[in-house]
């Protein structure tokens, strides 16, 4: 009887078969991004369902794959989750936090299997990942000095880019996103980077330009270049010099009223005109459009007019140049002008842009992204986002880790070691979070093809032997035992995240022994 409490059509899964299918759907959304891990990873394609836009995305980054793919799985809800805030926090390791996830999910199946209680495996893993993460500080290495700091960010960056699309040309994107990130001296405010993407060229024509690139037009017959800039960055209509009175009806004697009307509108906006131009300016930036004759006007005061920034565009501006947006001019003295060295148009590809150079805040720079097509495009300003973020947050937290699944065979080894001193079956689900750890060299070997029971069995021999710093050479398939002499080289925080991330995470998906669906709400009939 006890089954009516709930409706008729909520569902219940109970104990087992809760478990089974929060496993099978953790595990299952482990298994589709696995397979871009790594720096030998394949990348996905992503079809919209949706049949007005059939937009495809190629990617190879975690967050993206899993934003995208609708999964009503609760379980694999919660890993879609924990990559989105580590693609938040950190930018990159979004495909390792899912499939660490996983992997201890997997591991925890078969404890299960052998009827050892959820709890004990949790408080197992909590001991185990309190071990890797003092283990994973031990293994952190401070910066030094400033130019060891430097080639340090460029080995971060190609680690992170080596995994993408970017991957040949990772050198040349390596050092565009370092020097970018130096040039925000230590502020984490993205916003001064821009990303400007045109089809056309290769991947290696992209370029850092210095300052700030808008993709306007400036207006006709105004200058095409201004030395020592003072910007108005305004947000006002420029678009009454017509007549626009729409559902009233205006009666007139003679043609010549209208004419009245119309100068009188002319009137007005010259006197807009003017006021703008009073503040002292020689370039005026409007959010909105501007209209042929105010564009005359400005055009006769020798101002360059650039009309329809679009909306992130003005707010990004208004910073770079630190200038106020503004929407009255009655009073000059009030509003904060921006200022830049020079102002002028520059070609990319086939199309004109504005370029303004040697901004108030020298932070700003933009980038400028070429591509075979759109699609190659898109890809590459993920991976560069991804390395961009990763960078802010190695200036913010200098420590480093060596990369090429060193660190987890690192972090395995120290867990190995105290899991026989722990009396209980804790230390069974110890040893499983160890195996879980391994299972990352492990994916990254077997995406580049290699035997990676082979590989990781060496790799876990030469930890064994005190040789801390090795990992897995990818290039040629093999162990090294200098890791940091390739070059491979991750941010500390990024690794802790997806290990404190993941195992919260695979934590509490073990917990759950009931999935109760609610009923879908009725819809009342209309009473009339």
């Amino acid at each position: 009887m006890g089954d009516h409490i709930l409706s008729d059509e909520a569902e219940v899964e109970k104990g087992e078969n809760a478990r089974m299918s929060s496993f099978v759907g953790a595990i299952a959304i482990a298994d589709l991004v696995k397979s871009t891990l790594g720096p030998k990873g394949m990348d996905k394609i992503l079809q919209s369902a949706s049949s007005r836009d059939h937009k495809i995305e190629v990617t190879n980054d975690g967050a993206t794959i899993l934003k995208s793919v609708h999964v009503e799985n609760a379980a694999a809800k919660i890993l879609v989750d924990i990559a989105k805030t580590q693609d938040e926090e950190i930018g990159d390791g979004t495909t390792s936090v899912a499939v660490l996830c996983g992997e201890l999910l997997r591991e925890a199946e078969k404890l299960v299997d052998a009827r050892i209680h959820p709890q004990t495996i949790a408080a197992g893993w909590r001991l185990a990942a309190k071990i890797a993460k003092e283990d994973l500080d031990r293994a952190a290495v401070k910066k030094e000095d400033d130019a060891s700091f430097e080639a340090e960010l460029v080995e971060v960056a190609k680690t992170t880019l080596s995994s993408k699309l970017v991957l040949y040309e990772k050198e040349h994107f390596a050092r565009l996103a370092v020097d970018a990130v130096l040039r925000l001296h230590g502020s984490d405010n993205l916003d001064y980077i821009q990303v400007l993407k045109k089809p056309g060229g290769s991947l290696k024509d992209s370029f850092l330009a210095e300052g700030f690139v808008l993709d306007k037009k400036i207006g006709i017959g105004q200058p095409k270049r201004v030395e020592n800039a003072k910007v108005l960055v305004a947000n006002t209509p420029m678009d009454t010099d017509k007549i626009k009175i729409y559902g009233a009806r205006v009666k007139v004697e003679s043609l010549s009223k209208v004419a009245e009307i119309e100068q009188a509108e002319k009137d007005k906006m010259a006197h807009k005109v003017a006021r703008i131009c009073d503040h002292g300016i020689n370039v005026f930036i409007n959010r909105q459009l501007i209209y042929n004759y105010p564009e005359e006007l400005f055009a006769k005061r020798g101002v360059m007019a650039i009309e329809h920034a679009d909306f992130e565009g003005v707010e990004r501006l208004a910073a770079v140049l630190g200038a106020d947006i503004c929407s009255t001019f009655e009073r000059p003295d009030l509003a904060t002008l921006g200022t830049c060295d020079l102002v002028d148009e520059v070609m990319i590809g086939e199309d004109k842009l504005i370029r303004f150079s040697g901004c108030k805040s020298g932070e700003a720079c933009t980038i400028v992204l070429r591509g075979a097509s759109t699609h190659v495009l898109d890809e590459a300003e993920r991976s560069l986002h991804d390395a961009l973020c990763v960078l802010t947050r190695c200036v913010a937290d200098t420590r480093t880790v060596p990369g090429g699944g060193c660190t987890e065979v690192r972090m395995a080894r120290a867990i190995d070691l105290e899991a026989p001193n722990i009396p209980g079956k804790k230390a069974l689900a110890m040893e499983a979070f160890a195996r879980a750890l391994r299972a990352i060299p492990a994916i990254i070997a077997d995406n580049g093809g290699y035997d990676s029971s082979e590989l990781v069995s060496r790799l876990r021999a030469a930890h064994a032997a005190g040789k801390n710093l090795a990992g897995l050479d990818m290039t040629n398939g093999d162990i090294t035992l200098d890791i940091t002499k390739l070059g491979v080289r991750e941010s500390a925080k990024s690794k802790q995240h997806v290990l404190s991330a993941a195992a919260e995470a695979a934590e509490m998906i073990l917990r759950v022994d009931d999935i109760i669906k609610c009923a879908p709400r009725k819809r009342e009939e209309e009473q009339y």
